[in-house]
Formats: C-alpha cells, sequence, structure tokens
C-alpha cells in the first residue's frame, strides 16, 4: 500500500472512533482524545477566570442584570429543547455564568461548559434586551453544538497528518514535502475558514430555536444583523475568506428561519413574545 492510501486509511480509522453527535443536528462530529468535556471544561473555567481577573467587570447596573437575566432564560430554554428531545443530563457538567465587561469590543462569546462575556460595546448594537438575546443564543448555541471541541479536534488532526506527511515523505525533495503538504490541506486557512462558517450557520439557526423558546421574538435576529452591517461599515471581507457567512448571507437565512422558530418554540407552549423595549 503506498503512504497516500496508508495515510487516508489512518485518517478515516481516527474519525471513525473519535466522533461525538451534535443533539441539534443528530449529525456525528468529530471529537478526538484530548477534546472531551472533563478536559476541555476545566481548562475553559481556568481561561474564563483569568480573562475576568484581567478586565473590569461591570456589576449591580441594569445592564448586567440583563445579561444574567436572558442568560439564566437561554440556559432554561436549552435544557428544556434537549431533556425534550431525549438529551436529559446533556448539561450536567455545565456551570453557566454571566459577566458584562467593560470594553469598546463589539463582541460576546461562550466558552465551553457555559462561560458568557457580553462586552458594554456590543450593546448599543443589540439595542434592546430581545437583541442581546439573538447575540447571547448564537454564542451559547457554539457551546452547546460542541463548535469548540470540533475546532480543537481537527487542529489536532492536522497536527496528526502534518507529522504523518513529514515522516512519509522523509528522503525527499523540499519541493516534494510541500505538494504533499498542499494537497493534505496542512497549513490551509481556506478550509478552516469554511468550517467556521458552517458552525456559524448553524449556530444562528440553534440560536433562533433558544431565543424563541425563551420567549424573545426570532425575527429580531435579522434586525440585529442589519445594525451589525451598518456598523461594519461596509468593511467585511469576501464571504469566502471570512470566518463568518456575509451579512446579507446570514440576515436572509435568518429571515427564512424566524417562522421555523417559532413553529419550535410553540412545542413549549410558547405562542406570544416579551415586548421589544
Amino acid at each position: 500500500m503506498n503512504f497516500k492510501k496508508k495515510l487516508s486509511c489512518i485518517g478515516v480509522v481516527v474519525v471513525m472512533i473519535s466522533c461525538a453527535t451534535n443533539p441539534f443536528t443528530g449529525k456525528k462530529t468529530l471529537a478526538l482524545p484530548g477534546t472531551e468535556n472533563s478536559t476541555l471544561f476545566p481548562a475553559s473555567f481556568s481561561q474564563y477566570n483569568q480573562v475576568l481577573s484581567q478586565s473590569k467587570v461591570i456589576t449591580g447596573t441594569k445592564d448586567s442584570d440583563m445579561i444574567t437575566r436572558v442568560g439564566q432564560r437561554i440556559a432554561v430554554a436549552a435544557e428544556r429543547w434537549l431533556n425534550a428531545n431525549g438529551y436529559q443530563g446533556y448539561l450536567d457538567d455545565y456551570k453557566w455564568e454571566y459577566k458584562l465587561i467593560e470594553s469598546d469590543q463589539v463582541n460576546a462569546w461562550c466558552m465551553p461548559g457555559g462561560k458568557i462575556a457580553f462586552y458594554t460595546g456590543i450593546l448599543p448594537i443589540a439595542q434592546n434586551e430581545t437583541g442581546v438575546a439573538a447575540i447571547m443564543g448564537h454564542e451559547v448555541a457554539h457551546a452547546l453544538a460542541n463548535h469548540g471541541q470540533q475546532r480543537m479536534s481537527k487542529g489536532l488532526l492536522q497536527q496528526i497528518g502534518a507529522a504523518g506527511v513529514m515522516v512519509g515523505t522523509s528522503g525527499q525533495s523540499s519541493e516534494a514535502q510541500q505538494a504533499w503538504m498542499q494537497a493534505y490541506g496542512v497549513g490551509s486557512t481556506l478550509g478552516i475558514l469554511a468550517y467556521s462558517r458552517k458552525h456559524e450557520n448553524e449556530a444562528d439557526k440553534i440560536g433562533l430555536y433558544l431565543m424563541a423558546v425563551a420567549g424573545y421574538n426570532p425575527d429580531e435576529a435579522a434586525e440585529l444583523w442589519k445594525r451589525m452591517k451598518a456598523n461594519s461599515g461596509g468593511q467585511a471581507p469576501p464571504q469566502f475568506l471570512s470566518t463568518h457567512p456575509s451579512n446579507d448571507t446570514r440576515i436572509a437565512n435568518l429571515q427564512e428561519l424566524a417562522p421555523i422558530a417559532k413553529s419550535e418554540a410553540r412545542k413549549f407552549g410558547v405562542t406570544s413574545f416579551r415586548p421589544i423595549n
């Protein structure tokens, strides 16, 4: 068996024995040893605490209370959805935390295990509590769908591939080695970017479900991204060179998904939404 076939077989075996299931899609996802929750969560919690220790965390204000309130509602919505779909106990190891950080950054994130941070710079664009819920739902969705685990696993797999390529082509010219590296996508950024866009699209859909089940109108998500687009001033890179879908693509997708999210919310008795203010 030639080297290319051997490397392909190794890759197939690694992927077959290293999979998890995305509870929202039912699809198998990459989960290499060393990226399990038992390893990932403690590291995530430690990093979160480090960020907080180096930041100005805002507490006891109307905005900080809103971040906590929305976060708790999204967490409850997630547990309700997961329990109803056969994933009881999925969140047992989550340690939810919601912090508002003073910063001009237009950003928010949720680390594996439920550690959430919002920056004050994103609040004017969120504009209202429903806008915050749209952002919160999206960021929490990344954690629930194990996107962090998948990205880490893919990075590890690329490292394994790179090591295998170097061993298998040892003794060949540097030009030949470089050709193998390119053939297997080692060092390529475009493959990683496309993978990230897949995660963004998935988080948009899951996030809409979560905000709707939590009682927030999913129609507001598209409006939020219209404001995001205006804030970017047209400086976003072309979609094929971005880790995120283009603003226009995202807005169109959210508008299409909103009625589906409302239908999902009705399964949980949510037939009306909190006022947008």
